[in-house]
């Protein structure tokens, strides 16, 4: 089976740091990571990975156009299967209280903390095989 995390952010270079930090478990086939470039794109292929394969998907909160925040509640109605993490720049109390109402199921600031992430990660892989 093919595991599948969805990361979305409006920044390019977030996909070579991702592609990076993930090289071994990427090139070990342990999962493959996708990339969407807004929110709308996110939903749009949430939805279309039908099968149980997608196993968590990694938000951005500030975005253009529609914010990780406004895209959260959408993903969550048409993937409520799926886990959702929001990154964000701003880790306040505010910022965190709005993610978890909306429906994340938790909340990471960058500079992120990719061992922690990791550790998310491999929880996942776990709850998926």
């Amino acid at each position: 089976m093919n595991v599948y995390i969805l990361v979305v952010d409006d920044e390019p270079d977030v996909e070579a740091l991702f592609r990076q930090q993930f090289r071994r478990d990427l090139r070990a086939g342990r999962f493959q990571m996708e990339f969407a470039p807004s929110a709308p794109a996110a939903i749009e292929r949430a939805a279309d990975v039908r099968d149980p394969s997608l196993v968590l998907i990694l938000s951005d909160i500030n975005m253009p156009g529609m914010s990780g925040l406004d895209m959260l509640p959408k993903v969550r109605a048409e993937r409520p299967d799926v886990p959702v993490i929001m990154i964000t720049a701003y880790g306040d109390a505010e910022t965190r209280k709005k993610a978890i109402e909306r429906g994340a199921d938790g909340l990471l600031t960058k500079p992120i903390d990719f061992a922690l992430l990791r550790q998310e990660i491999d929880s996942r892989l776990g709850q998926a095989a």
